[in-house]
């Protein structure tokens, strides 16, 4: 079989305008990015205000493997199935980001026959969305090191009698807002800013600071879970970027940067617009990780998709203990409105690895014996997909299982694995399909999208793990004990006096967002399985106001990830011809 990138090439693909006009948007509605790619602006919500909603599916999977589980070949799939069955559907996706992309993952646009094209595109720079992210976040970084500069060098007084502004008084020990950068790099994690040459000041104030990646940036956060360009810039001034001497909340709005740094993020407000392979209209916005974010593709590119079609495909990153469940938590709760179906994605060969048999480490090869038939491995594994069903249905919402299909998978163990699903009982209505859109695009995909129409059928009665008027305590303690099926939480000292601190600014109501290891159901990646009755660590809290959610550090997780030894860039060129190769 070609190649992802072959395929994508040799696929003829539409204008933009006729996808656009395909899927009920007008000329007006668009910013045009050359011939195979347009924004779409937020005001088309208030032309299409008095539409009707139609069904909002959201794909997941169980606990991701070294294998790759193929949730967004199943998200691009499905969507293509559905058009196959004369559906009105869009498709709404993250954009990626250039560390998974030159790190470990490669490209995050589907594979084989169910792809975003053109996939290339997709998946470096795009439209500068998560560029626009970078630029916002460290121009807030800048300020807060350039009024930290000028108020020391003038003294309090004297800075307000030049400026006429008033004197934040940044503690320069409790400034909460990092750098980012679009790159994974370990040596960035900690570093020291201002330094000078001796005898000289001119740099600014030293002191220790770090870079996270772009897509842990709460400004990422915030481009998701805007309703639009109003409620972005009002969230943007609601960022606590540092705490002055006295222990007070200094805003992006007390800096005045704010404004600014909505300017920055103008354009990359609207979602990007492009194409299947099968020309299926899809959105592409945001780009947060699962497990250091919150894992979903914006609220506004799911309203404006909702209101075109009868049916609107979106995906939470990882497992459902990761993205399914913020999305169900926190955008969700945010959006207003709940998915009407989940989608577990599951394969033979990733129950396998969760069936804690194998000995699986990352860079080392993959045993022979995964790929072939093991009845007592898929038993052991299909403990976790149980629990994934389960997990999703405590949510109040049908599930639909969709076996991912590959080409050494025996149609007897499909069989068995479908049969397990059939046989075991669950407190939702449970269908399962075999899905073979990686290699036959939609027509791979059309026992799945049977399934999920069937299983939209029957309404959803969503319900969150908590609500927003809980207290803080609460909501973690629901996530862990509910969500994960811990036994309790354990909050280090740290995390407590973060927590008090938290409630007494009045930040109870907000959303709480896990920052977890997407290799377990917990946070130790080697409890395999369906664990349970483990103790939930969090290490530190932090604090996004603008979000609307506290960030909570479990386990060992990095917010600025590192390269590996062998990086996906070392596979990236550019031929004579100016196409780009090794891009999967």
């Amino acid at each position: 079989m070609k190649n992802d990138i072959e395929i994508c090439r040799e696929t003829p693909l539409s204008p933009i305008d006729d996808v656009a006009r395909r899927a009920g948007l007008h000329p007006e509605d668009l910013t045009p990015q050359g011939t195979l790619k347009a924004k779409v602006k937020p005001s088309v919500l208030n032309r299409l205000a008095n539409q009707p909603e139609g069904k909002l599916v959201l794909v997941t999977a169980i606990t991701p493997t070294p294998l790759g589980e193929g949730k967004t070949v199943t998200t691009i799939g499905l969507a293509q199935g559905l058009a196959k069955r004369h559906k009105k559907v869009m498709a709404c996706i993250r954009q990626p980001s250039m560390g998974p992309v030159f790190g470990v993952k490669g490209g995050a646009a589907g594979g084989g026959y169910s792809q975003v094209a053109p996939m290339e595109k997709l998946n470096l720079h795009l439209t500068g969305d998560i560029h626009a992210v970078t630029a916002a976040h460290n121009l807030a970084a800048a300020a807060l090191d350039a009024r930290l500069y000028h108020e020391s060098r003038h003294g309090y007084d004297g800075f307000t009698e030049k400026t006429s502004l008033r004197a934040l008084r940044i503690d320069v020990q409790r400034i909460v807002w990092k750098r980012v950068m679009d790159h994974n790099d370990r040596a960035l994690r900690m570093v020291t800013v201002g330094k000078n040459e001796p005898g000289k000041t001119i740099n600014g104030i030293e002191r220790e600071d770090g870079f996270d990646i772009s897509a842990a940036s709460e400004l990422m956060a915030i481009l998701a879970l805007s309703r639009d360009l109003a409620d972005m810039r009002q969230r943007i001034g609601r960022i606590v970027l540092a705490y002055d001497i006295d222990g007070q909340p200094i805003t992006a709005d007390d800096l005045q940067v704010a404004g600014a740094m909505a300017v920055t993020l103008c354009e990359a407000i609207e979602p990007t617009l492009m194409q299947t392979l099968e020309g299926v209209p899809t959105l592409i916005h945001a780009g947060p990780f699962a497990n250091i974010a919150h894992g979903n593709s914006s609220i506004l590119a799911d309203r404006i998709a909702l209101k075109l079609t009868e049916f609107t495909v979106t995906e939470g990153g990882f497992g459902s203990d990761m993205g399914f469940e913020k999305a169900c938590n926190i955008k969700a709760q945010q959006a207003g409105r709940g998915p009407d179906c989940a989608v577990v994605v599951a394969t033979l060969r990733g129950l396998k690895a969760n069936s804690g048999l194998y000995d699986l480490r990352p860079g080392q090869a993959l045993p022979d014996a995964i790929f072939a038939p093991d009845e007592n491995a898929l038993t052991a594994g299909f403990a976790n997909l149980q629990w994934h069903i389960n997990n999703a249905a405590k949510y109040g919402v049908p599930v639909v299982v969709a076996i991912n299909r590959f080409p050494q998978d025996t149609d007897s163990e499909l069989e068995q694995l479908k049969a397990m699903v059939a046989n075991t009982s669950f407190s939702t209505h449970v269908e399962v399909a075999v899905s073979e859109a990686f290699g036959k695009g939609g027509d791979g995909a059309a026992e799945l999208a049977d399934a999920v129409i069937r299983a939209c059928a029957h309404p959803a009665q969503f319900r969150p793990l908590y609500h927003l008027g809980q207290p803080l305590e609460e909501k973690l303690m629901a996530v862990a004990e509910v969500g994960y099926g811990a036994s309790g939480i354990e909050l280090s000292p740290l995390a407590q006096n973060q927590l008090a601190a938290f409630k007494a600014q009045g930040h109870d109501n907000l959303a709480v967002c896990m920052a977890k290891t997407p290799l377990s159901i917990s946070h130790d990646p080697s409890l395999k399985g369906a664990p349970s009755h483990f103790v939930l660590p969090v290490r530190e809290l932090k604090l996004c106001a603008g979000a609307g959610f506290v960030y909570a550090l479990c386990g060992n997780v990095m917010t600025m990830p590192g390269l590996p030894e062998k990086p996906a860039y070392m596979a990236l060129d550019i031929d004579e011809n100016g196409h780009i190769i090794g891009l999967s």
